[in-house]
């Protein structure tokens, strides 16, 4: 009997193990959720742009989209009050001039039309990218190569372009969010936006898989409730509250580990369709944040 039961606890380890490595395995494929075709250009959403291949440090090839805006006129202050937050230095007459788009964890850039639209009648260039592995771009995607990628898309713009750290905001969604908190902590971006995006990936696993996130540990971190703290830019963060997916709480806690200046918008609706369905009040929100921005210096003030 004793041995019968010995056997039975080894063989239910044994078989706690397989799935454990096996669930380990997995996690790229629980996490990552890469499209290579693109199914929509920039130019079918009757936008300028120009296709951008550029590569990472270690020589993987990525690929992304510059979006022209439609006109500049737009990117002008506005002449009314600043009222989105006391403590940010006083507007003045320009406004940052890109955006580094840096997406979700799903799909690819052709499925990011509705976000892009809304930047561009802001009046702002939007440089979006795929990470390795989705869209046109190569390899497999990681915690470290999105990092990676996301640095190498802020040199292209910076040293390729020569386009000013101060007339670039750095703009992450979702798990996009994370990466966008990474880069922004290690350069000098005008701003960083933060939209339905969460502290670390931890707290949702705990949300999503509570029993198995006690016993298999992540393969990714993405700690960006740590990496916030280093950054040195005015930030905004968007949550909703109806978000089902990356809970509401989790956007708090990564605002409450922001460092002031910073700003907290609620949104309204699902994950996937908080910004839609919380329009004019978003786009007006991200027009307000820009307008009490330190003003952006321009090449010829130098």
């Amino acid at each position: 009997m004793l041995i019968k039961t010995a056997l039975f606890i080894v063989q239910a380890l044994l078989g706690l193990l397989i799935i454990g490595l096996l669930l380990w395995w997995l996690q790229p494929r629980m996490i990552f959720f890469p499209l290579a075709p693109l199914h929509a250009t920039p130019a079918d959403w009757g936008l300028d742009y120009e296709d951008v291949r550029f590569v990472t440090e270690e020589g993987v090839g990525l690929h992304g989209w510059l979006i022209r805006a439609p006109t500049r006129a737009p990117a002008k202050r506005s002449s009314r009050p600043n009222t989105v937050q006391p403590n940010t230095v006083q507007p003045s007459t320009v406004r940052p001039s890109t955006v580094l788009l840096l997406h979700g964890n799903a799909g690819n850039i052709s499925h990011r039309r509705d976000s892009v639209t809304i930047l561009t009648d802001l009046g702002l260039d939007v440089f979006i990218i795929d990470y390795r592995g989705y869209g046109q771009s190569e390899g497999s995607p990681s915690e470290q190569g999105l990092y990676a990628d996301a640095a190498a898309a802020w040199r292209w713009l910076t040293e390729t372009r020569n386009i000013e750290p101060q007339q670039i905001v750095v703009f992450g969604r979702s798990l996009g969010g994370a990466v966008a908190v990474q880069l922004a902590a290690q350069t000098g971006p005008a701003a960083l936006i933060v939209e339905s995006s969460f502290d670390r990936l931890q707290s949702l696993a705990d949300v999503h898989y509570p029993l198995l996130a006690r016993v298999i540990p992540l393969r990714y971190r993405f700690p960006a409730v740590e990496q916030i703290a280093a950054v040195r830019c005015p930030v905004l963060v968007l949550h909703s509250p109806d978000d089902r997916i990356v809970p509401y709480a989790l956007g708090q806690r990564l605002y409450e580990a922001a460092p002031e200046p910073k700003l907290f918008v609620e949104l309204r609706g699902g994950h996937n369709e908080g910004f839609l369905q919380s329009q004019p009040a978003y786009q007006q929100s991200l027009d307000a944040f820009l307008d009490g921005l330190p003003a952006a210096r321009r090449p010829q003030d130098d």
